[in-house]
Parts: C-alpha cells; structure tokens; sequence
C-alpha cells in the first residue's frame, strides 16, 4: 500500500463516500429518516429495485452502522428497518445534496436552453 492509499483510507470523506455509493443507499436513508419500515414498504418506494438489490442494499448499510434491524420473535416474523444515531446525522448531508441536485437541474436546464440556440 503506498502512502496516498494509507491517507485516503483515514480520510472521513473516503468513509462517508463509501456508505453512500450505493444507488439506493441515499434513497433508503433518506425514507428511513422519517419513519422505521418493514421490508415489504421500502420495496414499494422504489418499483425499479428487485428484492435481492434492496436486501444487499439493505445489510451493507446495515454493516457500517448506518441502518438498524430489529427482527420481533412472533410468528409470522415481523422485521423492522430504522436509522442508527450515526445515521439519523446523515439527514443534513443528505438535504444539502437535494438542494445542490436542484440547483445542478436548473443549471443543466439553462445550458442546454443555450446550446439549442
């Protein structure tokens, strides 16, 4: 490992740019934030992602800490999905990413309005 890698390895936005990389993971966290899900409602959110993708999706964010599941002992089973304390912080980061994204449509929209004359 050369000295660039050990550096990047500590550094926060290397682990931040990790747990979110997912094409999901900002989505799920995002819908987490406002209320604890089963399974089953998370799916419903997001007609494109098949039930392996959301549960890979689910347990890598589970995995860094960022989503909780609680699984209750009854029958049928009943799972829950929620947003640690480490990642109810993901809110405010994840706001001024949807604000940025508006900007960069009405940015886009003007550029192409551009070019077109």
């Amino acid at each position: 490992m050369n000295y660039t890698n050990e550096i990047l390895e500590e550094c926060g936005f290397t682990s931040a740019q990790k747990i979110l990389s997912g094409k999901w993971s900002m989505l799920i966290i995002l819908f987490l934030h406002e209320r604890t899900m089963r399974f089953n409602e998370i799916q419903r959110l997001f007609p494109d992602i098949t039930h392996a993708t959301l549960t890979k999706q689910l347990r890598i964010l589970e995995e860094y800490g960022v989503v909780v599941r609680n699984v209750y002992p009854q029958i049928p089973p009943k799972v829950e999905y929620s947003l640690s304390d480490i990642g109810k912080k993901l809110k405010p980061i994840l706001d001024s990413v949807m604000v940025w994204g508006e900007e960069y449509k009405k940015y886009q929209n003007a550029y192409t309005a551009k070019v077109k004359l």
